[in-house]
């Protein structure tokens, strides 16, 4: 997907006889509109210095009396009430651990009522009678990818039921109707290239790619019940995850994230920006990946849900966007000392000892711009 982002192009745009220098600094040639940082500060401005937040303000430096402990308070209240759209404004400040699991079902909408657990359990005695392609694809990303993570390999179980459950939930195409993406056919044995025996293949239209899985692990640190899990992360997926594999020009789609990213770099850091660029070193080359994954696998743990909050929070994925620019910000000069890519994946090789909000709002609120 890396390489089509490259290379897609508007047939529609002319940029004249001299073409502006910007845009041939960055990997993304589409000229979409992205926000800069004051539209951010005003997006995000629940993320201010002057507000209280977790992942800050709950340090062991900082007395609970000052922020967390009436913080914890007001999301028992907000549970207690079942408010969505509360829900979703409290967590923009992030989200207590003790009560996480709970406010995201929330503002999901999950409840995993009897018929939710029945509908889960038909899908399992579905993979059971059942082999399919994408099952060894699905073994293979999970050995591959979170079997080898320190913190997700218990997991791995829960990812199987899950991940093999959701390839065969057709419940998943309806997402298709707002997606730029088309899902894959195939045809009925031995009715090749007959349009009426076309199935859409695998049967929820969503072929798992590398890394697949570790959208679900997270997760799995919050809801020990297989059914809510698994209505947890197909609801993710369809609101969220989906955006970060498709092509499209949605603010959140990888696209836009990618041009937000370099537009920032190359906009508050030119002279980062352009030495990476001089020495074969793009700062998208290393960031895609984290944008991907939605930094999952990449942050510790505790790290990645607060940042999952805000997504959750803002109902959009631009925040990963700032964060890649974040870190590059924070790496700085270490970066302006390699004379190669490799150096520079050296340097930005470890992201899990980061924090994720005092990188945010350095780069969104105490950087001059």
């Amino acid at each position: 997907i890396f390489k089509v982002l490259m290379n897609l192009r508007n047939p529609n745009y002319e940029n004249g006889e001299q073409p502006s220098f910007r845009n041939h600094l960055g990997l993304i040639q589409v000229p979409l509109k992205v926000k800069d940082i004051p539209e951010l500060k005003e997006d995000f401005s629940e993320l201010g210095l002057n507000i209280g937040q977790l992942g800050i303000d709950d340090s062991a430096q900082v007395p609970p009396e000052f922020f967390e402990n009436e913080h914890v308070r007001v999301g028992q209240k907000v549970l207690a009430e079942q408010d969505s759209a509360a829900a979703q404004q409290y967590v923009r400040q992030g989200c207590p651990t003790a009560l996480r699991a709970d406010l995201w079902a929330l503002i999901l909408n999950i409840s995993n009522q009897p018929e939710d657990i029945l509908y889960y359990e038909q899908l399992k005695s579905n993979v059971i009678q059942h082999d399919l392609l994408v099952d060894s694809l699905i073994y293979k990303d999970v050995k591959l990818t979170a079997s080898n993570d320190d913190y997700y390999f218990v997991f791995e179980d829960y990812l199987y039921q899950v991940l093999l459950c959701f390839s065969r939930d057709t419940s998943v195409l309806e997402h298709f109707t707002y997606s730029s993406a088309t899902p894959p056919k195939s045809y009925i044995r031995g009715k090749l290239g007959m349009e009426e025996y076309a199935v859409f293949y695998p049967p929820n239209g969503v072929i798992p790619f590398h890394g697949f899985s570790m959208y679900v692990a997270p997760l799995c640190f919050l809801y020990h019940e297989p059914s809510k899990l698994y209505q947890i992360f197909r609801e993710m997926y369809v609101r969220f995850f989906f955006r970060l594999h498709s092509i499209s020009s949605h603010p959140s789609g990888i696209v836009s994230l990618c041009l937000l990213f370099e537009t920032l770099l190359q906009t508050h850091l030119p002279q980062l920006f352009y030495h990476l660029r001089e020495i074969g070193a793009q700062p998208l080359r290393i960031s895609f990946k984290w944008m991907v994954r939605a930094f999952s696998g990449y942050l510790a743990t505790d790290q990645l849900l607060l940042l999952w909050d805000r997504i959750l929070g803002y109902n959009s994925l631009e925040i990963l966007a700032v964060l890649a620019a974040a870190v590059f910000a924070f790496r700085a000069v270490n970066l302006m000392e390699v004379t190669s890519l490799a150096a520079a994946e050296a340097v930005l090789a470890d992201l899990s000892t980061l924090k994720v909000m005092p990188l945010l709002q350095i780069f969104l609120f105490a950087t001059v711009t």
